[in-house]
């Protein structure tokens, strides 16, 4: 069965977060969209213990059914989609305490934007217009942050994208379409423009729906929802073409919805909305294998919908609706866990932190300071 349109509202751009270096302060910050409240939480988390605590003001007032959330990578900008007022909310983050105020007016999209994606650079913000089945583009301000509509866009995409991803070199995006069992690839172009690259559509498993990109712009990863399994394909560095590794799709749990890269790309994870916990797999570096780590999937989250591995690489974040709770686990490395065997590294254990949305949160984007 098909998750039913409340789940494919809920937006993976928190993937960029996983794709962002480290930060060199105490603590960083974390924002989520929240439809029910139409408005953005906002968030401090300690690097050390990953402890929340909520911003004076928050939540945020943003525009009618917030579903997703990203940030500049200058950290000075989050944007917002508002997918009942169809168009993105821009706020400015106060340097000293990440508060947020926004910016007037805000710029129309396309009918039901879902989802948000961003290039490395911060030139470049993509849009999933889900009922109008297009992609607007817009070029940013680094000073201003403001947005101005990229020359040709929207562009037509097949019919109810839910998700979709830029490769950390900001060379393609890919666009992930349930109906057709597939995610479809553009190449950007210095202005921004979208072209279908070769082939342009690739299969997967039924019901695709997370998205995530390794920071080496080797493999993409897709959750399969209707098929309990994440596919693995490899990007062709030259035409953007996407290839299923032989050994793919590899078993999940029961509908995966999300699914999250570790900033090494050694390890991946999925979030099992279905029967609840996180399946958590090592990678291959070279092949894209994916192994499951001893003792996945790791309980301590119930039927999570949203993952973000934390920029420090420590920590992964899983957003549960069901219980309105941010669930915190530590991830084991050898730099942190003495004696580790290798068959447990990147194996996750639930912290003692977690963090409530108080109502269902649909997104979730960490930065890295």
């Amino acid at each position: 069965m098909m998750p039913g349109r409340g789940i494919f509202l809920l937006l993976l751009a928190v993937a960029l977060a996983g794709l962002l270096g480290c930060s060199a302060s105490p603590s960083h910050l974390a924002y989520l969209s929240l439809p029910n409240l139409n408005a953005v939480a906002a968030y401090r988390i300690k690097n050390d213990s990953a402890q929340f605590t909520a911003l004076v003001g928050s939540p945020f007032p943003a525009g009618m059914s917030p579903s997703s959330v990203c940030v500049h990578p200058s950290n000075r900008f989050v944007y917002v989609a508002n997918q009942e007022s169809n168009n993105i909310s821009l706020f400015k983050i106060d340097s000293t305490i990440g508060s947020l105020s926004e910016v007037l007016p805000r710029t129309a999209t396309g009918i039901t934007p879902v989802a948000l994606a961003m290039n490395a650079s911060g030139s470049f913000l993509f849009v999933a217009n889900q009922a109008s089945s297009n992609i607007s583009v817009y070029s940013v301000n680094s000073g201003t942050g403001a947005l101005t509509r990229v020359a040709g866009s929207p562009f037509t995409t097949y019919p109810n994208p839910v998700a979709l991803a830029v490769t950390p070199s900001g060379k393609f995006l890919y666009v992930v379409n349930p109906n057709q069992a597939s995610i479809f690839g553009y190449s950007i172009s210095s202005g921004g423009a979208l072209q279908q690259v070769a082939s342009f559509q690739f299969t997967v498993g039924t019901g695709p729906f997370g998205i995530a990109i390794d920071p080496a712009n080797k493999f993409v990863y897709v959750t399969n929802s209707s098929a309990n399994t994440v596919s693995v394909l490899t990007i062709n560095s030259s035409t953007g073409a996407l290839t299923n590794i032989p050994e793919s799709p590899f078993t999940t749990g029961t509908t995966p919805l999300a699914v999250a890269v570790h900033p090494s790309g050694q390890y991946l994870y999925v979030g099992n909305e279905g029967s609840g916990g996180i399946s958590g797999f090592s990678v291959d570096s070279t092949s894209g294998v994916l192994t499951e780590i001893t003792g996945s999937p790791f309980t301590g989250t119930t039927s999570p919908v949203l993952l973000v591995v934390d920029p420090n690489g420590n920590f992964v974040y899983a957003v549960s609706q069901s219980s309105k709770l941010v669930s915190v686990f530590s991830i084991t490395l050898a730099s942190n866990t003495s004696n580790a065997s290798t068959s447990t590294l990147g194996a996750l254990t639930s912290n003692a932190q977690s963090a409530s949305t108080g109502v269902a949160a649909s997104s979730m984007f960490v930065t890295t300071k």
